[in-house]
């Protein structure tokens, strides 16, 4: 099975830009920020409540709980909240403070209601042909979260934790390698 594209952070700029492009650009650059900085899938994204990202005094909490009916699995997940996911909540809810009075209200809307996996999958196909990016999917937003991650030094059991992966191996398909990456390791030997 051939593993959604791994971009580079000036890809990912690029995105962020087109969403600005877009008729709904503060939620959908919130969608792109939730996939790329909390790993977070479709499924996920789509389900998001207010409260599962807001305490009852409206500030951002930091980690959030997704139970079973949200997540793919059947099993309740954690999403840890890092800080810069935490500027972008923050700044989406500013720009729209009556959503903090609908806490069992979906987090991210269509027009004709709340988004599903599908939808969001098909936004981000939008996205990725508006900025031409080929080869990318919903899926990229996650492996660039745990391929960063690797690159980053943390311990692939940490990775497998955030990426709410039950198995090891899983993990490790996700993490991208390239020639760059490749090199750049042996390049840290010497005599």
């Amino acid at each position: 099975m051939k593993q959604a594209r791994v971009l580079t952070k000036e890809e990912i700029r690029k995105v962020i830009k087109v969403c600005e492009l877009t008729r709904h650009a503060d939620r959908n650059k919130l969608i792109v920020h939730l996939s790329f900085l909390s790993g977070m899938r479709a499924i996920e994204i789509a389900n998001l409540l207010v409260k599962d990202v807001l305490t009852a005094d409206n500030k951002i909490l930091d980690v959030i709980a997704l139970d079973k009916t949200q997540t793919k699995g059947n099993k309740g997940q954690s999403i840890y909240v890092g800080k810069s996911l935490k500027k972008e909540l923050t700044k989406y809810f500013a720009k729209f403070p009556k959503l903090a009075d609908r806490k069992e209200g979906y987090l991210l809307r269509t027009q004709k209601g709340h988004f599903t996996s599908l939808t969001i999958q098909h936004l981000f196909k939008h996205l990725y042909s508006l900025a031409n990016i080929p080869n990318a999917t919903s899926h990229s937003g996650r492996r660039n979260f745990i391929t960063e991650l690797s690159e980053k030094g943390v311990s692939v059991r940490v990775i497998q934790e955030l990426a709410r992966h039950s198995s090891l191996q899983t993990t490790q398909r996700y993490i991208d390698v390239s020639v760059p990456k490749l090199k750049g390791a042996v390049d840290l030997i010497g005599v």
